[in-house]
């Protein structure tokens, strides 16, 4: 590793979904193919932006979280399909559901040519993945950066990981997270199984959202770990006779399943699974085959596309990872 000992772990399919949706580049064939261009650019970014020691890529497996469908069949039910946005479309409704599988497949096949990790598992989502990676030993002592949009990231802060939220170009440390939210990362889970999350189709407490949290359970923003029994009893005790009190208690069943279903503490992924991110971790080859790239770029019928300094950096990881073998 570098001397930054610094790794940048990010949460794949929320950053194409983003591109694929946003950019509107086309290739010289006249199909869209801004997921990837996208992707490309916004690597680019991140990865000139925090110089890292190591990238990490975590894609969502086939079919979800078998594990949260299994306590929750309707978890994320009832998501509109995510569509292209342009002022026109060229593509009938089955060929831009191809497109979009086609530049994911495509984007997967660029970065198994980069000096980058990649881990896709049936049946596992990116979270769980991400979440492990973050506590595995040889990564103690090491700097990480999670690259996603998804708040549910901010339970992962502390003093060595930060969230990176590219649409709002921010850093989420654990200190701005208290000063901003008003939780702390070790009880985010928690406040989140309050509030609920739509996007998941976990509805939580009638109209509790983090201001209500910060104003009337204070003691969440604090360096110590509440539970859902702290929170009953506060509210059970508690004399000011607001309804929202009531509501918490009575919603004490429903708190209990959310968090089960949004906790990361405890990533929700297979020893067989486990066992591939160490061996992988441990024993990855650190390659960069800009030729194969440059000619998957041309097959592709891309435009111009500046990528000198994410080829740069990449050349960097390379060496210093055969220099510390």
């Amino acid at each position: 590793m570098s001397k930054n000992n610094r790794i940048l772990i990010i949460d794949a399919l929320n950053l194409y979904i983003r591109n694929y949706v946003i950019n509107p580049s086309l290739s010289h064939h006249g199909q869209p193919i801004g997921g990837v261009v996208g992707t490309f650019k916004s690597l680019q970014k991140l990865v000139r932006e925090t110089n890292p020691s190591a990238i990490i890529v975590a894609w969502d497996g086939p079919d979800g979280s078998r594990r949260r469908k299994n306590m929750d069949k309707g978890y994320k039910a009832g998501r509109k399909p995510i569509r292209l946005n342009r002022a026109f479309h060229n593509l009938t409704d089955d060929e831009e559901i191809k497109n979009k599988i086609w530049q994911q497949s495509r984007l997967i096949e660029f970065l198994n040519e980069m000096p980058v990790m990649q881990f896709m598992f049936p049946e596992v989502e990116a979270d769980d993945v991400i979440s492990y990676v973050c506590q595995l030993p040889q990564y103690g002592g090491h700097q990480k950066i999670i690259v996603s949009n998804d708040k549910d990231f901010m339970q992962l802060c502390d003093e060595e990981t930060v969230l990176w939220r590219p649409v709002k170009d921010e850093f989420m440390n654990t200190s701005r997270i208290v000063e901003q939210v008003g939780v702390h990362p070790r009880n985010m889970a928690l406040a989140r199984a309050i509030i609920g999350d739509a996007s998941d189709n976990l509805p939580g407490v009638r109209g509790v959202g983090f201001k209500t949290l910060r104003k009337r359970l204070p003691f969440m923003r604090k360096d110590d770990e509440a539970t859902l029994a702290d929170i009953i009893e506060f509210c059970e005790k508690d004399d000011s006779k607001l309804k929202l009190f009531d509501s918490i208690v009575e919603s004490e069943d429903l708190i209990a399943h959310n968090y089960k279903m949004m906790q990361l503490y405890s990533p929700q992924i297979s020893i067989q699974s486990k066992g591939v991110i160490k061996s992988t971790v441990k024993n990855f080859k650190c390659e960069f085959n800009k030729t194969g790239i440059l000619k998957m770029m041309r097959e592709d019928g891309f435009g111009e596309l500046l990528w000198d300094d994410l080829r740069a950096n990449l050349n960097r990881i390379v060496q210093e990872s055969n220099e510390n073998k």
